[in-house]
């Protein structure tokens, strides 16, 4: 795919076993990256790779960056791709406990300001480096309910919430530290293809609507992710780069 693009970057991946996760090590794998792929299904073992840290709590991500720069001495890359729930992540809104709004928030938007913040430190004495959050189309626009109909799904209100503020946040800080070297960019994927998980009707539904008539394959994320990752997109930052099969263009 990108051979060498990220020869010996030292790249941090969150939630590097999950569906988009595991694609997004492998490719970087494969671009001649040293991969740190954290995961709370992880067997703990630095040396091959993986650590097994909870990411959503300070003491985890301090540890996580404490032991990459003892190992390596230095942070290329950054992925904030983890995806941290509470188990009644898809309750319709009129049914959300504020209690569980504020545990979502705090997991996922919190975590990822947390651990940028305290990487961009790292990245900034290097006066290099790159950071991809992983967003999403419904941080960019409303939701279609109609997807959901047949089955009585929805989509939860705080991922909306949570990748819109991911949006800007990743803009606020391409802005605050580009003079350091430091490009931070977006990925915001449209749906993608789980048939585990997702019901049939919506596979049809979306699939019907996308301009291009089916779901995303998971592996087809990561080569965004590698992109501006690497030296190609030195001149890229700021932006949030829409992998969506065209939903967001109709």
């Amino acid at each position: 795919m990108f051979t060498s693009i990220l020869k010996n970057k030292v790249i941090i991946v969150t939630g590097g076993t999950g569906l988009i996760g595991k694609h997004i090590v492998e490719s970087a794998e494969a671009s001649g990256a040293i991969v740190i792929n954290v995961d709370i299904s992880n067997h703990h073992d630095i040396e091959s790779g993986k650590l097994n840290l909870d990411i959503t709590t300070e003491f985890g991500i301090q540890d996580l960056l404490d032991a990459v720069i003892l190992k390596y001495g230095r942070i290329d890359g950054l992925v904030n791709n983890a995806y941290p729930r509470t188990a009644d992540w898809g309750n319709k809104v009129e049914d959300i406990k504020f209690n569980s709004w504020q545990k979502n928030i705090d997991l996922q938007m919190n975590s990822v300001f947390l651990l940028c913040q305290k990487t961009l430190e790292i990245m900034k004495e290097q006066n290099s480096g790159s950071i991809v959050n992983i967003a999403s189309i419904y941080g960019v626009v409303g939701n279609d309910f109609t997807l959901y109909e047949e089955y009585g799904g929805t989509s939860p209100a705080a991922y909306a919430a949570i990748k819109g503020g991911i949006v800007n946040l990743t803009r606020y800080l391409a802005s605050y530290f580009g003079k350091y070297n430091i490009r931070v960019n977006c990925v915001s994927p449209g749906g993608v293809l789980d048939a585990k998980q997702q019901h049939p009707s919506f596979i049809e539904n979306y699939s019907k609507k996308s301009p291009l008539k089916r779901l995303a394959n998971p592996e087809e994320i990561a080569p965004s992710v590698i992109f501006l990752l690497s030296d190609l997109a030195s001149y890229i930052t700021g932006h949030n780069l829409m992998v969506d099969g065209g939903w967001t263009a109709i």
